[in-house]
Parts: C-alpha cells; sequence; structure tokens
C-alpha cells in the first residue's frame, strides 16, 4: 500500500481530523445507504425494524472509536441477517441474542489470537461462491416477504407489483442522473410518496404492507442485559452452532471489506484490532437485545468514495441514525415493503459477481478450473443448507485437496 508511515498516535489523531469536510459529507451519504438494506435485512431475519437500527447505531458508534480500518461501514449485515432466521422462526429472539453475545466473544478471541491474517489468504474463488450464495439466500427471503404481504385483492397484488417494479426503475436509472444521493434511498422516497398518493386516490383496495405493519421502530432505547438462556445448557447446544457460524462469517465479509477499502484508499488496515472490534459490537448487540452486524461491502464503498477516509465518518453516520431512531419513526414506519424489495432485489442483482461467471464459462487450464469448483461447491453448499459458513468451509475443504494434490506454489485464481 502506498502509505505513509505516521507514529500510531499522530496517525491516530489524523483518522480524526485529518479530512473533516469529507468524512462529514461522507458520513451523511453512509446513513442514508444504510438505512433501506439494514430494515431490509431485518426482514430477512425475521426481526422487527427496530433491531437493525439499534445494531447500525452501535456498530458504526463503537468501531469509529476502536475499529482498525476508519471509514469503513458496519451495520446490521445480510450475510448475518441470513444465519439467525432460522434460529429466529424457531426459537425466537432471545436465542438470536444469546447466538450474538457468543459469537461476539467467538470474535474477540480469534481477533486475539490473529485470525484476520488467515482470512486474508482465502483465495478470492470463495470468496465469490460465498458471496454469489448470499446473493441467492437473499433472493430467496424476498420471494417469501412477497408472498406473506400481498394483499387480500388483485388490487392490492397489482399495486406491490408496480410499486416493486417502479422502485427498481428509479434504483438503476437516478445514478444516471446523479450518483450524490443513493439511488436506494431515492426509490424508498419515490415508492412511499406512491404508495401514499395511491391508497390517497383510490381507497384501501391499493393499500401495501408498510413498515409498521411488521413491528414497532419507536421501542424506546434498549438496556444491557444477559440473554437468560445462556444459563439453560440445552439452550446453548442449539445457541453455540450459529454463535460459530456468526464469527466466521462475519470476520470473513469484514476481511474481505477491509481488502476492498485498503485497495481504494490505498492505505493499510489492523486486521487484528478490526476483528477485534467486531466481536465488541456483537458482544453489546447481543446484550442489548440487537442483530448481529459485520462490515458491509456496499455501503462501506459509498463512504470512501463519497470522501471518507477518517472515523469521523462512521460517528457521523451513528449520529444520524440515533436521531432518525429518537425523531423520525414516524416516517420509516410508513415506508412500503415494495420499496424495499425492490431495494434488496437491487441487492442480489449488485452482489452476484456476473463478471466471474463469464470468465468461468471460459476457463480451461487446470488452474482455472480448480478455482471454478471451488467457486461451485461454495455456491452449492450455500444453497443446500442456507448457510454460508457451511458454504467457505466446503471450499477450504477442496481447496487444501487441490493444494495438497497439485502443488503448494498454486493460488487456485480463475484466469
Amino acid at each position: 500500500m502506498a502509505e505513509e508511515k505516521l507514529p500510531s498516535r499522530s496517525r491516530e489523531v489524523s483518522e480524526w481530523i485529518g479530512n473533516p469536510k469529507g468524512d462529514f459529507f461522507a458520513g451523511i451519504v453512509s446513513a442514508f445507504a444504510v438505512i433501506p438494506e439494514v430494515i431490509g435485512f431485518t426482514i430477512v431475519a425475521g426481526v422487527d425494524p427496530v433491531l437493525g437500527l439499534y445494531t447500525s447505531v452501535a456498530f458504526l458508534l463503537l468501531l469509529s472509536f476502536i475499529g482498525g480500518r476508519p471509514a469503513m461501514v458496519s451495520a446490521g449485515a445480510g450475510s448475518m441477517a441470513v444465519l439467525v432466521a432460522s434460529l429466529v422462526a424457531s426459537h425466537g429472539l432471545e436465542y438470536m441474542f444469546a447466538a450474538v453475545l457468543l459469537a461476539g466473544i467467538i470474535q474477540l478471541a480469534l481477533g486475539l489470537l490473529g485470525i484476520g491474517a488467515l482470512l486474508r489468504r482465502i483465495p478470492r474463488s470463495i470468496i465469490v461462491g460465498f458471496v454469489d450464495g448470499l446473493a441467492f439466500i437473499i433472493l430467496l427471503s424476498q420471494i417469501t416477504t412477497f408472498n406473506n404481504n400481498l394483499g387480500s385483492t388483485d388490487t392490492a397484488v397489482a399495486a406491490m407489483v408496480g410499486l416493486i417494479v417502479l422502485g427498481l426503475i428509479v434504483i438503476f436509472v437516478f445514478p444516471k442522473i446523479t450518483k450524490v444521493i443513493p439511488s436506494t434511498l431515492v426509490a424508498i422516497a419515490v415508492v412511499t410518496v406512491a404508495s401514499v398518493l395511491l391508497v390517497h386516490f383510490t381507497g384501501d383496495s391499493c393499500r401495501t404492507a408498510v413498515i409498521s405493519d411488521l413491528g414497532s421502530i419507536s421501542a424506546g432505547w434498549p438496556v444491557f442485559g444477559l440473554p437468560s438462556v445462556l444459563t439453560d445448557a440445552s439452550a446453548l447446544g442449539v445457541i453455540l452452532p450459529y454463535a460459530v457460524s456468526l464469527a466466521f462469517v462475519g470476520l470473513l465479509e469484514t476481511s474481505l471489506t477491509m481488502q476492498v477499502v485498503d485497495n481504494i484508499t490505498q492505505t493499510s488496515s489492523d486486521a487484528k484490532r478490526e476483528c477485534c472490534a467486531q466481536g465488541v459490537g456483537n458482544m453489546v448487540c447481543g446484550g442489548m437485545g440487537a442483530m448481529p452486524g459485520c462490515a458491509m461491502i456496499g455501503q462501506a464503498v459509498a463512504c470512501v468514495k463519497s470522501g471518507g477516509r477518517g472515523r469521523l465518518s462512521t460517528l457521523v453516520a451513528a449520529i444520524i441514525l440515533a436521531l432518525l431512531l429518537a425523531f423520525g419513526s414516524g416516517v420509516l414506519g410508513i415506508i412500503p415493503l415494495a420499496a424495499l424489495i425492490a431495494v434488496m432485489l437491487y441487492v442480489c442483482y449488485s452482489t452476484f459477481d456476473w463478471d466471474n461467471l463469464r470468465v468461468m464459462v471460459r476457463s480451461r487450464d487446470r488452474n482455472s478450473l480448480c478455482a471454478t469448483a471451488m467457486t461451485v461447491i461454495t455456491l452449492a453448499t450455500v444453497i443446500v443448507t442456507h448457510n454460508l459458513a457451511y458454504g467457505a468451509v466446503s471450499g477450504l475443504l477442496l481447496a487444501l485437496v487441490f493444494w495438497l494434490a497439485f502443488g503448494k506454489d498454486r493460488t487456485f485464481e480463475i484466469r
């Protein structure tokens, strides 16, 4: 990395005050870029929207001070939401809170042991399968959300479909006008206004489900406390596998995001510090009753491409989200689910690595074929098990087989 080496204290100060104007603007962009996806991911997880916003505020605030990668946005991420969905559905929120708390403890321990350096060595072909699997799971969850929230009349169904299409059109067209404002945020605003006008002029027959139908987003600030199920041995047997999966997947996505931000900013991250900070973040979220979190690639890229370079950017984002929670919950509550489904469909599209798919089809040499196999196995395992951690492990096991069979000097990347 092309980075000037500074003493640790000087570097810390520079990370706070070295880019105030850019960080302030990037923080505003980041806050509004986080909202639509985080609320969408709470639907994936099957929890109240407020829990995802709690997580986002906690992570952005904590990691502004203790994180190892300035300007990297961490919040209630989709990769974590898909992991807890089945746990919430089968055992309830208390089990999720306990799993998040234990995952944080595991992440903190792994961070202290230096797992961050090892995660950076995972082949890109496995990361691609992991990310493509995430896109597939999110797509399935949106189909379920759509089916579960259809209106009782054909008119309401048509309104739902129309609003989703409108949202997608705005998301793809608006960046051609300007990229200053996130197109997903504009789509939510446009679809919300369209939904309100539709009901106003046609009546309740065209009413579609909104966020407030799913649960409260004005429940007040959480109070820290240990989940009671942690004292139940049988419950721990259920919770522990989820906690391990959350810890591994969270650190894996965080490591991937760190590398992306490092490349864009031409600076380096403190991987050990960041892994430990992620653990602290999830421990706090588990204790205060929120969903799990980790770094978010899209939002982190939006932050740094909007001028964010320092810790002030994520602190500003945390403050804005906290203010919205305190004073803007009524506005958030009228957002139609159709708007969030449109956002999530866009997330699926933008998450899937289409370029890699085209390269895989053309791959012929043994190195590329091995990499393709690792991607396919990782993706297939995620699709079958709906567990990102299992997918990553299966890809790593296949990579180990290829490494032993064909030579330890090979990287097994698609060329």
